[in-house]
């Protein structure tokens, strides 16, 4: 699964961080990082992430809809 969030759109709500903290995170200066290709043992937590950004940042590829 490849994952890519839209930094245009993001407005750092942080959804995605607790969905998925082993893919989502916020750094020192609270600009979120992940990881855009996390193991398939991450999909649901991903997915999970996708859907709960209140602004659709996120989108994913090759992976569960």
């Amino acid at each position: 699964m490849r994952v890519h969030v839209d930094r245009a759109v993001c407005e750092n709500h942080g959804q995605c961080v607790f969905a998925a903290p082993e893919v989502f995170a916020f750094d020192d200066d609270e600009v979120l990082r992940y990881d855009p290709s996390p193991g398939p043992g991450l999909d649901e937590a991903v997915t999970r992430a996708a859907r709960v950004c209140p602004l659709r940042a996120i989108t994913l590829d090759g992976g569960p809809e």
